[in-house]
């Protein structure tokens, strides 16, 4: 694949959120908060079918009172808390600042970790001469995890939706991210791991390359097709 540009999303993509209970066991150390292990267990479950970890999986039911406000999640930082915390909300946790302690630790450099092969794909890229932007919905700054991680160097521009007022798969959003790299979409490829939110670059005349959203463990080498490498699934 020749291609002057590469269009990365964040989370499922370069990075992977950390599991839902290590996620909450942070928080309660943090905050000093004393749980029987079962409860934990529990709380986490919850937790995890609520969707109310950013990043990790999906709800399983969006109340309706959530509904509207979920559907714009990443239009604003203000939105995106208040739809996450509000997932949260749904599990009756032991004391109330909770919630947004859980929010605040999602956004913990210490909270991601790279896939095992970024380092390498970002660093390869960079090599050839391909510019690179990270274009993600997400509702904060994500910088500080590609600073802590060292990869901040192999980054041209960073596209977030909370700061443009606009989501994937609104093609508004890449074109940012193309005038930002300052190249045709056709001399780039959109990377992400949905479908929908990642292939909305296609609109714009993006090549769209997918991988799968796993745990870190399970996918040690789902970017290499960026550069040319067997796996991975490129859209028509």
């Amino acid at each position: 694949m020749t291609i002057k540009g590469a269009l990365f999303d964040f989370s499922g993509t370069l990075f992977r959120i950390e599991p839902t209970e290590s996620w909450l066991r942070a928080v309660l150390d943090a905050t000093g908060t004393a749980v029987p292990e079962e409860d934990i267990l529990r709380y986490a479950r919850q937790l995890e079918d609520a969707g109310a970890l950013p990043g990790g999986a999906p709800p399983q039911a969006v109340p309706p009172h959530l509904t509207e406000l979920w559907g714009v999640r990443d239009r604003s930082s203000e939105g995106h808390r208040a739809a996450f915390t509000g997932l949260a909300r749904e599990v009756p946790l032991p004391r109330p600042e909770l919630y947004d302690a859980l929010y605040d630790r999602h956004m913990e450099p210490a909270a991601w970790r790279p896939y095992p092969d970024t380092a390498e794909v970002l660093g390869e890229l960079r090599r050839r001469g391909v510019r690179i932007a990270v274009v993600s919905n997400i509702g904060w700054d994500l910088r500080p995890v590609f600073r802590a991680h060292g990869l901040d160097e192999f980054v041209d521009a960073y596209v977030l939706s909370y700061e443009h007022g606009v989501q994937k798969p609104d093609p508004r959003l890449f074109r940012v991210a193309c005038d930002a790299l300052v190249l045709a979409p056709a001399d780039t490829v959109m990377v992400g791991d949905d479908r929908r939110a990642d292939g909305g670059a296609a609109r714009l005349g993006c090549r769209v390359q997918l991988v799968d959203h796993l745990p870190v463990e399970q996918r040690p080498d789902g970017l290499r097709p960026v550069l040319g490498f067997a796996g991975g699934a490129e859209t028509p």
